[in-house]
């Protein structure tokens, strides 16, 4: 048989009706034994599969899939959240679909519309940081969709995102009180709305310190842990810092580079926990909030969507934490 066997080859093979081979393999139970054994016979004989995608196209059939659109699935956060939403999809008997936009708006673009032409029934989303089409210009219908760590102007989706200003502020206001009076901020592109969130944070700290921002000690190009290992080498070779928000979990980690390649060390706190942050000694000293619930959350969000609730769309904010470990302290 060439191409992929069909009900109706499974019908003919089995000398049934089409409709009792729809039944069966839709989970019908009201068939008899000998009937539903020879259908699974001629199933097997086959080799058929049950065409989801297709199924999902008539009406009330879903496809029982989500879809996912992160920034980098290498970075432990991203993958992180990534298994804490496949974990929460199976629990409720969906699979996940993950796709990375490498942070660019053309590639998330496409997987929209390859996640939505695959009639996924629903959507999480990481926005990119290069620009993306406008979501208010797809047209509809649009599946149930959460926003995810960055929250997008967009009144038929939900989003879940941290408390990037107020985690700022709390790391910042830690190593002010420590005697810090040149701290460096070390992040990413200020066109990603949690790194503006969390330099927001962190220059509210100064103020309510008295101490005066340095536009040198701001590094907004630290797109890899090398960037950011690069750009703090400088400020140490400089003797120019006495302290490091590190924004994001790849720059602290590049703030540990830097300090085994220089030789010196001053007091640090990063943004986001990750996996190597209790290897360095002292350990690295983080604002953390809860990635897994985030991913969790952003999922439970669209189930609810998916069993009816039809409340205002709104943005959820998890809390974030200081946890202290001694880097704080240099």
């Amino acid at each position: 048989m060439s191409g992929n066997p069909t009900m109706n080859d499974v019908a003919r093979e089995a000398n049934v009706a089409l409709k009792t081979v729809s039944r069966y393999v839709n989970g019908e139970t009201n068939i008899g034994a000998p009937l539903a054994t020879r259908i699974q016979e001629a199933i097997d004989a086959l080799g058929y599969r049950r065409n989801l995608a297709a199924a999902s196209i008539r009406p009330g059939r879903t496809s029982r899939m989500l879809g996912l659109i992160i920034g980098d699935l290498s970075n432990p956060y991203y993958s992180t959240i990534a298994g804490a939403i496949e974990s929460t999809a199976s629990d409720h008997g969906y699979l996940l679909t993950i796709g990375s936009s490498d942070e660019d708006g053309r590639r998330h673009d496409q997987l929209v519309d390859r996640l939505m032409e695959q009639r996924v029934d629903g959507l999480i989303i990481v926005p990119p940081t290069g620009a993306a089409r406008d979501w208010s210009k797809l047209p509809p219908p649009i599946p149930a969709l959460v926003f995810l760590d960055r929250p997008v102007d967009f009144d038929q989706a939900d989003a879940v995102v941290a408390d990037n200003a107020g985690g700022a502020r709390l790391a910042t206001a830690a190593l002010a009180e420590r005697g810090g009076r040149r701290i460096a901020f070390v992040g990413d592109s200020l066109d990603i709305s949690t790194m503006r969130e969390r330099l927001a944070g962190y220059r509210t700290a100064l103020i309510e310190h008295g101490v005066r921002e340095d536009p040198e000690l701001v590094v907004t190009d630290a797109h890899r842990s090398v960037d950011a290992a690069v750009a703090i080498r400088r400020l140490l070779n400089e003797r120019a810092i006495d302290g490091i928000f590190a924004a994001n979990n790849r720059a602290a980690v590049g703030a540990l580079m830097a300090f085994r390649d220089s030789g010196a060390r001053v007091p640090l706190i990063g943004f986001d926990d990750f996996e190597a942050a209790t290897l360095s000694t002292p350990a690295v000293s983080v604002v953390s909030h809860d990635i897994t619930l985030m991913g969790e959350a952003a999922a439970e969000i669209v189930f609810a969507r998916l069993s009816g609730d039809t409340s205002a769309r709104r943005t959820h904010v998890l809390p974030a934490t200081l946890v202290l470990r001694g880097s704080e302290d240099g």
